[in-house]
């Protein structure tokens, strides 16, 4: 008898309310006399009805919220670099200039004829430079240390601020 005529057992357990599906045996799997068999809900639960709904409208509306996933993703990093190697603080801590090398760049190459321009260019490099400045403490003594929360939550608010102005007056 050959192993594709050969009845299979199908005595699997399925809880009530629930939808299965089987998927054959693939080929190649000759070990195994057993299908795959993938139990499914009916209907998900309103916990997860709730969370797909706010993941989905995160997702439409990812691109005015950047400052805040970026805020969010360099909060943890910094306390996992500080757990790990605090003494990458000292690393990053030139980094805290490039922001101003930038200003003085940019000003050289193409200097500003507004003073509008100017104060947005400062603004933004003193921004950057909080931030960077920020990023290396906090990777140093631990994002929570001190006063280290609070300025991430105010460069945080002028971040997100900045973003909304500049996208839309584009």
């Amino acid at each position: 008898m050959s192993s594709r005529t050969r009845a299979r057992a199908r005595a699997a357990k399925v809880p009530a309310g629930a939808t299965t599906i089987r998927i054959l045996r693939q080929r190649g799997r000759r070990r195994s006399n057993q299908p795959f068999i993938v139990v499914l809900p009916e209907q998900r639960s309103l916990t997860s009805e709730l969370l797909g709904s706010l993941l989905r409208a995160l997702w439409a509306r990812r691109r005015p919220l950047a400052p805040i996933g970026i805020a969010l993703t360099v909060l943890p990093a910094t306390a996992l670099l500080h757990v790990l190697v605090w003494w990458s603080g000292l690393a990053l801590a030139p980094l805290a200039a490039g922001p101003l090398l930038w200003l003085l760049i940019t000003q050289r190459r193409r200097p500003a004829a507004d003073h509008a321009v100017w104060a947005w260019r400062a603004g933004l490099t003193m921004l950057g430079t909080a931030a960077a400045a920020w990023v290396a403490l906090a990777a140093a003594f631990g994002p929570l240390a001190g006063p280290l929360e609070l300025v991430w939550l105010f460069t945080l608010l002028a971040a997100q601020t900045v973003w909304f102005v500049i996208r839309r007056s584009h």
